[in-house]
């Protein structure tokens, strides 16, 4: 596409420009292409699905016994032994024995998940508030009534189920890639955009025949050259290492993934639109990111805010990206039953990119 003198038109001109300026910075490509698949593979491996984990758990040693011995029955000073034996029978149970002055140590950092001091009955020592020590209070207490004869009416069967998409990894690839797709859409084009008022190019431009809006529509340009590339490159990464699962059209996600970077690049120019130092830019961006990094689900669900601020979340960008990208990915759903992602993405797209394009300056 030329001009009338035969030129190349202002918005091709730019957005080669701008790759071209992408591909020279080193650093940049390893934080879009490189730092998504090394967190990945960090997180995946930190919070692998694992099958049989045991329980683990003391027993608080009584004053003068071995950790081990085997007292006479009936004795106090065997109470400690009993249990200690009981519950190295049990299956699932990892048991040994904690001194008393650690007793409080060993659950804070974590060595075991409940402690049992001796008596009639056994006091529970744990954290209610740690999802495993709840687990391991049931586990051990079903393991010492039945050393102590109680019988169950009846035995439940047990049918375990592992469905494709249920592990954790699967649910965090997309919140990693709504993630990486915010930060390069904001810091991708609100730095450049500043670095160059900084180095009064932009002024330079103004003298040109080029309007502000090829100036910018090239900055989303040049921003969407690079989204296949890194999209792709962690999708593979994810499904070869991890398989993590693809359950909906390929086409569903692109066109998510395109409204993602999109409603993003028009946030980013609206940030960079009157600020004139790299440190002013950088201010605002992570004023705008940090609360979607913590609000919008990428590493943990959104649902664990009260009620009260679900709308408030629901309406930011980053959550219904991550709630599209996941809705494909991990459910199958449709671009039409995805409609309130996308109206919440297109919203915040158009918006700041009309704003941007009002109030942006040269200077």
């Amino acid at each position: 596409m030329t001009d009338r003198g035969g030129a190349a038109h202002p918005v091709v001109e730019l957005t080669a420009a701008r790759l071209r300026e992408f591909l020279r910075e080193p650093e940049a490509v390893f934080w879009v292409f490189i730092f998504p698949i090394l967190l990945a593979c960090a997180l995946g491996i930190a919070f692998r699905t694992k099958t049989d984990q045991p329980v683990y758990v003391g027993v608080e040693q009584t004053p003068g016994e071995a950790p081990r011995a085997a007292a006479a029955p009936g004795s106090a000073s065997g109470d400690a032994g009993r249990l200690l034996a009981a519950l190295q029978a049990a299956r699932g149970i990892e048991a040994r024995p904690v001194p008393p002055s650690r007793v409080d140590i060993a659950l804070r950092d974590g060595e075991v998940q409940l402690v049992v001091k001796p008596g009639v009955p056994p006091v529970y020592r744990y954290d209610p508030s740690r999802t495993e020590s709840r687990l391991a209070r049931l586990a051990v207490d079903e393991a010492l009534q039945a050393a102590a004869g109680r019988r169950d009416a009846w035995r439940a069967r047990s049918e375990t189920v592992v469905l494709p998409g249920s592990r954790y990894i699967d649910w965090l690839i997309p919140g990693l890639l709504g993630m990486n797709i915010m930060g390069t859409g904001l810091w991708g084009i609100g730095f450049s955009i500043v670095q160059a008022r900084t180095r009064k190019l932009l002024k330079r431009f103004l003298a040109t025949p080029m309007v502000r809006s090829q100036y910018l529509l090239a900055h989303l340009l040049a921003r969407l050259a690079f989204l296949a590339l890194e999209v792709s490159a962690l999708m593979v990464f994810a499904w070869l290492v991890f398989r993590v699962p693809m359950r909906g059209s390929l086409a569903a996600f692109v066109a998510v993934a395109l409204l993602g970077a999109l409603s993003f690049g028009g946030l980013g120019l609206l940030l960079a639109s009157r600020a004139r130092t790299i440190e002013g830019v950088s201010g605002l961006m992570n004023f705008a990111m940090l609360p979607m990094w913590v609000l919008s689900g990428v590493f943990f669900s959104s649902a664990n805010f009260p009620a009260v601020m679900q709308p408030v979340i629901h309406a930011l960008p980053l959550t219904a990206l991550n709630d599209g990208l996941r809705g494909v990915m991990l459910d199958g759903r449709s671009l039409a039953r995805l409609a309130p992602e996308i109206l919440v993405l297109s919203a915040w797209g158009l918006t700041c990119f009309g704003v941007a394009l009002r109030i942006f300056r040269w200077r």
